[in-house]
């Protein structure tokens, strides 16, 4: 309660009060002060509702206690099926540490529950002695020898409230106002002159809570609930499937206030236009006739749940009939740290369980992702446990259980195994490359990170210089230079959501489905948000419009105006990153590349021999290289090499060291076969190393992949990219010409420009 209150009742913290409730019930309870409560409210959990039989934002009655006595013995029974596979001593593992030196109030009748080992169990106070209500001190005797008492002799417990329901807090007051208000107090908008409102569609992606609301308010608002699973009121016979609808509604008004719940209702109320079954038509006519006909002092509330709102029929979702749409979203993080507290409040947790941080790191995930996430942890949990649990014997020890916790490295593990289900299809796996596999590139890095990381990590900054962050990057330069490596590493180092997508595969060959895929990718991006598309060899969907003539009737065109279109309705709220590759810059549409599409462009060069040699460095840290090998003069022998060169010469150099290892394991083992006593003494495996010899020997093959030819045609490219872009480009470009050419090389990849005097052409 609020102190204030508490003092106006002359309560103090710790004193045992008696609480009134609905149907003549009571129960005693400990008050403790609480400055967020409101002065005429108080928090009550979930238990002490149910014992006083009372929902939220019921009325309940506050009562000093004084004659409260300390128990001389207590019975304490649990319920069955919240021990069911249990053994060991329930007493030890669960009442002592509830009651111990903890002064608790009991009154008889009330049921408890008790979080431990991995589970909580249910009891219920049989007998206290002397009166119903006592206070359980450290002398008193309890008693819990008997049969658990059965779940069904018990008033059923209503499984889910709103306690249950997380991530949506403004949803939720939406819905209470308008599913509560006309079902309690329809006396409101009478008085005003308006008639209550009948329907609410509930719309959302698969599992983000859209049925659980509907058993929350229908359980919290104590009406009757009638459930329409969509497909089950259809049936073969003429005439029946429209019966099945107004049975369901007249038992609705019957037992009036009652909400009725249609799950799935695109099933049953598909577009008109578009179905061609006569019994869909006659079903979605029904369905409104009823709706127009619920009278408006018959208490009937009608609620709607589907993932396609666009399916709809549009006869609908009119003011009268469906009043309010709800969209029910992805939640965010704090939404998402709300429901993960609410999955894991019977879980047994370690202390060392960062909640927050999963919240952080689950982008795009729904609740019953995080429900799956939560139970992942905790199989994982008992996967570990597996040795001391006997599959054979029916029962487990109760130590066993208590000593079960789930830790941070469960979540973690958990993690790694589970994803969004919005991007189930096009499975996303945040790829493993960091910025240790990338080497040299430094300002482009450092660009990336400015373009892609910060938004993700810093919005708050963007918001305070009043900016949106920009929208996309195109990488483009020789084929082998790292576009796509640094694509994967900067979606790892900001833990976004990363979604492939290879160019050639959203054409199809039928018409308009090549576009509906584009569609498709950026809806689940943004539903995954933050989220980066990385758009690889973008030159095939993304050519120059009016060349395609005779090609598939025209798709590429189509699907390059949907590009277009997709990139400018990306909305502000959603983080959606697009990267484009490609080796191809000159044939991509211009349109695509102006500011607020692909507005960063990024030349990724050969590397120069400082790269070069982080190359080789990234390349080999994970082999084993022999000390005289000299990386540095490696580099510089492989001047014009792209890194996809250069990894080549590293794995041919590994491949002839294997080579050379498994010949010198054959000869050994041909040795010791003639000579076994010999072979004893001198039997010391040198390491396996790979030596310079091997890197001669790779270098005898190595290639070029990227000709002076292409380079030029890039740098021009660059140049001619540049001057468009405006002033100040010639110190950057001059930049980049100087870093072409490494200190210490001799070769010059432009001596032909050069010699043919085009020199200040070239660098501008």
């Amino acid at each position: 309660m609020h102190p204030a209150k508490m003092e106006e009742l002359q309560l103090f913290r710790g004193d045992t009060v008696l609480l009134k409730g609905k149907k003549r019930k009571d129960t005693v309870c400990v008050v403790l002060a609480d400055e967020q409560c409101e002065e005429h409210k108080v928090r009550l959990n979930k238990v002490v509702r149910a014992n006083l039989r009372i929902r939220l934002g019921d009325v309940v009655s506050v009562h000093q206690c004084p004659d409260v006595k300390y128990a001389k013995r207590v019975h304490i029974l649990p319920i069955d099926d919240t021990i069911e596979g249990m053994t060991g001593n329930l007493f030890d593992a669960y009442l002592k540490p509830y009651f111990l030196e903890s002064y608790r109030p009991v009154r008889k009748g009330d049921l408890f529950v008790v979080r431990g080992g991995m589970r909580s169990v249910e009891f219920k106070v049989v007998e206290t002695e002397p009166g119903e209500y006592c206070v359980v001190a450290p002398d008193t005797e309890i008693f819990c020898e008997g049969e658990p008492i059965k779940r069904e002799e018990e008033e059923r417990l209503n499984e889910v409230g709103y306690d249950d329901v997380g991530g949506m807090r403004k949803q939720m007051a939406q819905i209470r106002e308008l599913v509560e208000l006309p079902l309690r107090h329809p006396q409101l908008f009478k008085s005003i002159g308006v008639k209550p409102p009948k329907g609410i569609l509930l719309y959302g992606p698969p599992g983000s809570g859209k049925t659980l609301i509907g058993r929350a308010v229908a359980n919290e608002t104590g009406a009757f609930f009638f459930l329409i699973n969509g497909p089950e009121i259809m049936s073969k016979l003429a005439g029946e499937s429209e019966g099945n609808l107004r049975k369901a509604f007249e038992e609705a008004e019957k037992n009036a206030p009652s909400i009725i719940f249609i799950d799935e209702l695109d099933s049953i109320a598909p577009k008109r236009e578009k179905t061609h079954g006569e019994v869909e038509r006659r079903i979605v006519s029904q369905l409104l006739t009823l709706m127009d006909g619920l009278k408006s002092r018959s208490h009937v509330i009608v609620m709607g749940a589907t993932n396609r709102p666009n399916s709809i029929d549009p006869a609908l979702r009119r003011f009268g009939r469906f009043d309010r749409e709800i969209d029910i979203g992805v939640p965010d993080e704090i939404g998402r740290l709300e429901i993960l507290r609410i999955h894991t409040k019977n879980m047994k947790l370690d202390d060392n369980v960062d909640l927050e941080r999963v919240a952080r790191d689950t982008h795009g995930y729904v609740g019953a992702d995080l429900a799956a996430l939560c139970t992942e942890a905790a199989l994982q949990c008992i996967r570990e446990k597996m040795d001391v649990i006997d599959l054979e014997d029916e029962t487990i020890d109760a130590e066993v259980l208590n000593s079960m916790a789930v830790t941070n490295e469960h979540f973690q593990t958990a993690l790694g195994a589970s994803n969004p289900s919005a991007l189930r299809e096009t499975v996303v796996e945040v790829p493993n490359t960091s910025w240790e596999d990338i080497g040299g590139l430094e300002n482009v890095k450092r660009e990336l990170q400015e373009t892609v990381q910060y938004p993700v990590e810093h919005p708050e900054k963007f918001e305070k210089f009043g900016m949106s962050p920009s929208k996309g990057v195109l990488f483009y330069g020789p084929p082998g230079c790292g576009k796509t490596l640094l694509a994967k590493a900067i979606a790892n180092e900001c833990q976004a959501n990363f979604i492939s997508v290879k160019g050639p595969e959203l054409l199809t060959m039928w018409f308009g489905e090549s576009e509906a895929n584009v569609r498709e990718i950026f809806d689940k991006a943004r539903q995954s948000a933050p989220c980066v598309l990385f758009f690889d060899e973008l030159d095939s969907i993304a050519t120059q419009r009016g060349n395609s003539v005779g090609d598939a009737g025209g798709a590429a065109d189509r699907v390059l105006n949907q590009l277009l279109t997709e990139m400018d309705g990306m909305t502000a709220k959603k983080t959606v990153f697009i990267i484009g590759a490609t080796n191809r810059p000159d044939i991509i549409d211009p349109a695509l590349l102006r500011p607020g599409r692909l507005d960063q462009l990024i030349y990724i060069p050969l590397p120069d021999e400082a790269s070069r040699l982080q190359i080789f460095k990234a390349c080999l840290r994970k082999s084993p290289v022999a000390k005289d090998v000299d990386l540095s003069a490696l580099a510089q022998y492989t001047h014009g090499f792209s890194g996809a060169d250069i990894t080549e010469i590293c794995q041919r150099a590994c491949k002839y060291a294997i080579r050379e290892n498994i010949e010198m394991d054959i000869e050994r083992e041909r040795k010791r076969s003639l000579n076994p006593e010999a072979m004893d003494e001198d039997d010391t495996d040198e390491v396996a190393e790979i030596k310079a010899a091997h890197f001669e020997e790779s270098m005898k093959y190595a290639r070029r992949s990227v000709s002076d030819a292409d380079i030029r045609k890039y740098q021009l490219f660059a140049q001619t990219l540049q001057q468009s872009r405006g002033l100040g480009t010639e110190f950057k470009f001059a930049e980049h010409a100087a870093n072409a050419t490494p200190t210490g090389a001799t070769a010059d990849p432009f001596a032909s420009v050069n010699a043919a005097g085009d020199e200040d052409d070239l660098y501008s």
